[in-house]
């Protein structure tokens, strides 16, 4: 679907330089972006390879392994039904912990783990969770995603971040004076979300046993 809006905002853009006699003011404003893309794909390489290193450092020293183990309540509060022990756990951890420090690029194959993990353990219950192929066959009948896929998926979207990177190296990148600025409402706006997610889930999941 983002394909198809993507597609129609650049036809709409293109047709209406043309007909408004504006199609140099278009090219040009093409070229420039193409430029400005290449810019900050550089700067976010840099960003990206300094904190996966500080990440990989803070694994390596058992600072990641520290953090796996003392939101393991928090991981047990929102995943009840997830067995002790389980590969799901340590993932879903991982995840939240490089989500919190603002760490996207570093959570994402966590995230994809705990999903495979989720997955098999419906397999396990006899219920099989469905991860989806992207070509719309998600909705398949008896292959549906768990309760604890949904809740992971809220709260991954949903996450507080202490350090928002991405944004930082955005607001740099663009000239901002104080790009570090944003990183307050961040923690405030992102402590909302995963209030609202977290309160969300439970009721939904209480809702569900019902």
């Amino acid at each position: 679907m983002l394909n198809y809006i993507w597609a129609f905002m650049i036809l709409i853009g293109v047709v209406y330089g043309a007909v408004a006699g504006k199609m140099a003011e278009v090219t040009n404003a093409a070229l420039d972006s193409a430029g400005d893309a290449v810019s900050l794909c550089i700067t976010m390489i840099g960003v990206m390879a300094l904190w996966v290193g500080l990440m990989e450092i803070a694994q390596k020293s058992g600072l990641i392994a520290k953090l796996t183990r003392g939101i393991q309540p928090f991981i047990r509060f929102l995943f009840p039904r997830i067995p002790e022990g389980h590969p799901a756990r340590e993932y879903i951890a991982t995840n939240l912990i490089a989500n919190v420090l603002g760490l996207g690029w570093a959570c994402t194959p966590a995230g994809l783990k705990a999903m495979e993990e989720l997955a098999k353990l419906e397999e396990e219950r006899g219920t099989p969770a469905y991860l989806g192929d992207g070509r719309g066959t998600e909705g398949k009948a008896g292959r549906v995603a768990s309760n604890e896929m949904c809740t992971f998926l809220i709260l991954n979207i949903s996450s507080l971040q202490l350090i928002p990177v991405n944004m930082i190296a955005y607001r740099q990148q663009y000239g901002s004076v104080n790009p570090a600025g944003i990183i307050a409402p961040a923690i405030v706006a992102t402590f909302v979300s995963t209030a609202v997610a977290v309160v969300y889930c439970k009721m939904k999941d209480r809702r569900r046993r019902v």
